[in-house]
């Protein structure tokens, strides 16, 4: 499994979405994987690859949580959870969506 994090320089959840991935990772045996930060600092360069806000999860090059439309604007996302507008998804909703596409889901 490809774990990536795509981000921008002003948005301050990338830290925050590293910790929740590894989490998650960890927990659903996935612990040897490397997770990749991606800095992208203009719209060209956020055209060129799947982002939808910062923080970005990527795994195996896939939105986590995809969004209804790609975004090219350097801006912070916000995740829908069950507590509410997130500015980073729980490790728990990480979990499920590597278990689900792992073949693994509970």
């Amino acid at each position: 499994m490809k774990a990536e994090i795509l981000y921008i320089p002003d948005c301050p959840n990338s830290a925050a979405a590293g910790v929740a991935l590894r989490d998650a990772l960890n927990e659903t045996g996935h612990s040897d994987v490397v997770i990749d930060f991606h800095l992208l600092t203009s719209s060209d360069e956020a055209a060129q690859v799947p982002f939808a806000g910062s923080p970005t999860i990527l795994l195996d090059g896939v939105d986590a949580f995809p969004p209804s439309a790609r975004v090219t604007d350097l801006a912070c996302r916000v995740y829908r959870t069950d507590q509410g507008p997130a500015a980073v998804p729980s490790a728990n909703d990480l979990i499920d969506v590597i278990r689900e596409r792992s073949g693994t889901a509970r």
